[in-house]
């Protein structure tokens, strides 16, 4: 009787790979493709072995949480180091007495001040916080408007405005 194709992605090599392509950030479709499977054979597997259903969540949730951090820091902005090569020329004088000069590359760090991005800011509010954040405001209570002095002074406004001619206002 011939093994089936999941009997290798159970082993620890297999479920290491499962983890790692997701790690990589690669979709549920294209982790099959690698898998040489079909995309809903990979969604049965999933729900039928937990091990690889767990694989997947392991890796991807460690993506999850690199993106999130490097989204929270750039909207945060700050201070961050940076690695930088720079040119450097020495001047000397050989044992004939004649000047020479050399040039190589060094490596430093920097500090540089980033400021926080406002894009990420607002994705972060609205997603974090969308009862306060999002675009569209739900207004619940009631309102009333005294409009009496406001059609008096339109009227009192328009008849300035445009004289005998101007627009009849009609209660």
């Amino acid at each position: 009787m011939a093994k089936g194709k999941y009997e290798y992605w159970l082993t620890p090599e297999g479920l290491l790979k499962l983890e790692g392509w997701a790690r990589d950030g690669l979709t549920d479709e294209q982790i099959a493709q690698n898998a040489d499977i079909a995309a809903s054979t990979l969604y049965e597997w999933k729900k039928q072995y937990s091990e690889i259903s767990e694989a997947l969540k392991r890796g991807k949730e460690v993506v999850d949480r690199i993106v999130e951090n490097a989204l929270f820091d750039r909207a945060c902005g700050g201070v961050h180091e940076v690695r930088k090569t720079f040119k450097v020329r020495q001047t000397y004088y050989d044992d004939k007495g004649r000047k020479c000069e050399r040039e190589e590359l060094r490596t430093g760090i920097d500090e540089v001040y980033v400021p926080g991005d406002t894009t990420a800011q607002i994705f972060w509010l609205k997603n974090r916080k969308p009862e306060q954040w999002r675009d569209k405001v739900d207004y619940t209570g009631s309102m009333t408007v005294e409009a009496d002095g406001f059609i008096e002074a339109l009227k009192t406004d328009m008849g300035n405005t445009f004289g005998a001619g101007g627009v009849a206002i009609e209660e």
